[in-house]
């Protein structure tokens, strides 16, 4: 993950770099990060902004020469302002430490017990605190040099678990292991006005750099500063989209062996806007492209071509497999222009979107569609009344009923899955002397959902439903699943999909053909790609499958892959005259091992081991088999993204919201 505060670089979690002469091993000391080892000796540091060789004094002097100490050393002239605050700082803090040890440690000790006690709830943790005390006293009697050789194993052991490296992580917990239970929760009220009195979301406190922060300003001490507003809007937002563009960037080069999906997410803000993110794919990561204001180009199958264009060519042509966008049909002509414009790539619908579609479609049907009003009568009524929700999740275990998916109608149809499991619990909760003793079973509401719970008609409409929703479900499962990439399992997972439903209807055509006929259409007319059929063939955990079959569709799309992702005609022909060794599983595709990869390694990854004889078919089927069909989603941030797309901003302060827009959505993903 990305660390974007500056006063992180001046500590040692950054500095295993023992190789490269900057820090001794095992050293603990922060200015270590800002002094090179002259010839591997401590007393000869030369400072890493001045270039000035510091004899004698080791470590203290260089700090001395960072902080403007006169006296000892001149000055360092050329230090950051923001690392010579951060060195004087660290300078003020053990003169306040050495005042504390001068006082003694008994009222240390004594508020040790009720910190951990309060804190974490351990034994364990209070047990250590009287040894971590004791390591502390060695330590203060032993500085410097006074640590005698003849020092026993035992206390040397104390020193190192006491202080194993200044990381943020290890300093805070040395400073928050002799704080008062009283100091600790100021702090903790402190940090909960802040975020009362600025509107923080509660959810900021999930976030994973939440933590990360308080670490990181515990260690620095006493006096530190937190950034003004102008830092964070200008240098400090700044440095953190150098490092979210090296992480990107390091991706970006991944793109040229596996190849990448463009992912167009394509929603809507609360003020009724579109807007359009973009998002490129590839196995090692998903990288936030940018985002797009396009309410007033939606409607216009040019104008969303010129601006994928724009997208394919910050991207480079050359590294794109798929581009990915929904089933609307101004998107999906743009798509398709945008396809026949290049040729050397493919547009494909979202697999998300088109199971949700599927859904949908035969959620239209009469009997599906009064069977999902009931149930939502069933979960709306359950959940506008707190005293029934309780009786609810007394009977399921604490469990809920409703679930929610990718999409808004996989969430329907998943909650009425989980109604279903439930039939039981419900039954015996709205037949109990409780229910029937509550004012809800006297309401209009509360009779009619009972009622609905006890009709047995309700409940073989359910088993209906299930057997048509779960086989696509666990399709919509496999395309959200992130482990591997999709594109080499969708057709599989289709196909077995469609048999599933067959035979939960026993093979009664009557019964099941109104639903693949749905399911049918919107495959065949919106999700199917070529790419889907070369991956089925060219996955080896499916092919070497003794059920598999092939067929023309499956032979034409991968002939249309071949033409299209290697447009030089004599590695065509070099690919099709090799694809019979894979068929025959010839040369290295017959070792021991790759028979045993098949199934346990992603279908790229193996090919990546096992073809390296046959390089231009390894290729092709390396950056076919690691592409997504469907579009990964970040959660949106309403309130940047309405402020870049309004209307009412200078060109420098849209360019700094789009910087933040940048920061934010590659932030969620890496944590992703």
């Amino acid at each position: 993950m990305v660390e974007t505060r500056e006063f992180f670089d001046a500590f040692p979690a950054n500095q295993h770099k023992d190789d490269q002469g900057t820090a001794p091993p095992r050293a603990t000391d922060p200015g270590w990060a800002h002094g090179i080892m002259v010839n591997g000796g401590r007393q000869k540091i030369k400072c890493k902004y001045c270039h000035k060789v510091i004899l004698g004094g080791g470590i203290s002097r260089l700090k001395q020469h960072l902080a403007g100490e006169r006296g000892n050393v001149a000055p360092c002239e050329e230090v950051p302002e923001d690392v010579k605050v951060q060195i004087q700082q660290h300078l003020g803090f053990k003169v306040l430490e050495k005042l504390k040890r001068q006082r003694g440690l008994k009222s240390s000790k004594n508020s040790l017990v009720p910190y951990y006690q309060d804190r974490e709830g351990g034994a364990d943790d209070v047990q250590r605190s009287p040894k971590a005390a004791s390591a502390r006293g060695i330590s203060r009697k032993r500085r410097g040099k006074e640590i005698d050789e003849g020092t026993s194993y035992k206390k040397k052991r104390h020193k190192k678990q006491l202080f194993p490296t200044a990381t943020p992580v290890a300093q805070a917990s040395i400073h928050n292991s002799f704080a008062s239970q009283e100091s600790m929760d100021q702090a903790d009220m402190a940090v909960a006005r802040f975020m009362y009195e600025a509107g923080v979301p509660f959810s900021a406190a999930n976030s994973y750099y939440f933590q990360q922060m308080a670490d990181a300003i515990a260690a620095v001490g006493p006096g530190y500063k937190m950034p003004s507003y102008h830092s964070l809007r200008g240098k400090l937002l700044n440095r953190s989209v150098q490092d979210v563009g090296g992480l990107c960037e390091e991706l970006r080069r991944s793109w040229e062996v596996t190849g990448c999906s463009v992912m167009v997410d394509r929603c809507t803000d609360r003020t009724g806007h579109t807007v359009l993110n973009f998002y490129v794919y590839c196995p090692k990561g998903t990288v936030f492209l940018r985002s797009a204001y396009a309410s007033e180009i939606a409607n216009s199958t040019e104008a969303l071509l010129s601006l994928f264009v724009s997208v394919v060519q910050e991207v480079g042509p050359k590294n794109i497999v798929n581009f990915v966008t929904d089933t609307t049909p101004t998107y999906k002509a743009a798509g398709k222009l945008l396809m026949d414009r290049y040729k050397t790539f493919f547009w494909s619908a979202c697999g998300a979107h088109c199971i949700d579609l599927m859904l949908e479609e035969i959620g239209k049907r009469d009997e599906v569609k009064e069977l999902l009003a009931k149930a939502k009568r069933i979960t709306q009524f359950i959940y506008n009344n707190t005293w029934v929700l309780n009786l609810m999740r007394k009977r399921t275990g604490g469990r809920d009923i409703v679930q929610l998916a990718i999409t808004r109608f996989a969430s329907n149809f998943l909650t009425l899955q989980s109604i279903a499991s439930f039939k039981g619990a419900l039954h015996q909760m709205f037949t109990s002397a409780s229910w029937m003793q509550s004012t809800f079973s006297k309401q209009r509401a509360g009779v009619e959902v009972a009622e609905i719970v006890v009709d047995p008609t309700f409940w073989s409409m359910c088993d209906l439903a299930l057997k048509f929703s779960k086989p696509l479900l666990a399709v919509l499962h496999l395309i959200d699943c992130e482990e591997r990439p999709s594109v080499g399992y969708i057709y599989d997972a289709m196909e077995k999909a469609k048999k599933s439903i067959i035979l939960a209807f026993d093979d009664k055509e009557s019964d099941y053909s109104p639903y693949l006929k749905i399911i049918d259409c919107i495959w065949k007319e919106e999700f199917h790609s070529p790419l889907h059929a070369a991956a089925y063939y060219l996955n080896p955990s499916i092919f070497y499958n003794p059920s598999f079959s092939t067929n023309k569709v499956i032979q034409k799309g991968l002939l249309d892959c071949i033409e299209s992702l290697e447009p030089n005609l004599s590695t065509q022909v070099m690919i099709t005259s090799h694809i019979n060794y894979y068929e025959e599983a010839a040369g290295d595709f017959s070792r021991p091992v790759a028979l045993r990869g098949r199934e346990s390694l992603a279908p790229a990854t193996w090919w990546s081991l096992y073809a390296a004889d046959y390089p231009d078919l390894q290729r092709l089927a390396v950056r076919i088999l690691s592409q997504t069909c469907s579009v990964i989603r970040c959660e949106t941030s309403w309130s940047m993204s309405e402020r870049v797309h309004s209307k009412q901003r200078n060109r420098l302060e849209h360019q700094r919201l789009n910087d933040l827009i940048f920061v934010h959505y590659n932030l969620r993903l890496q944590e992703k």
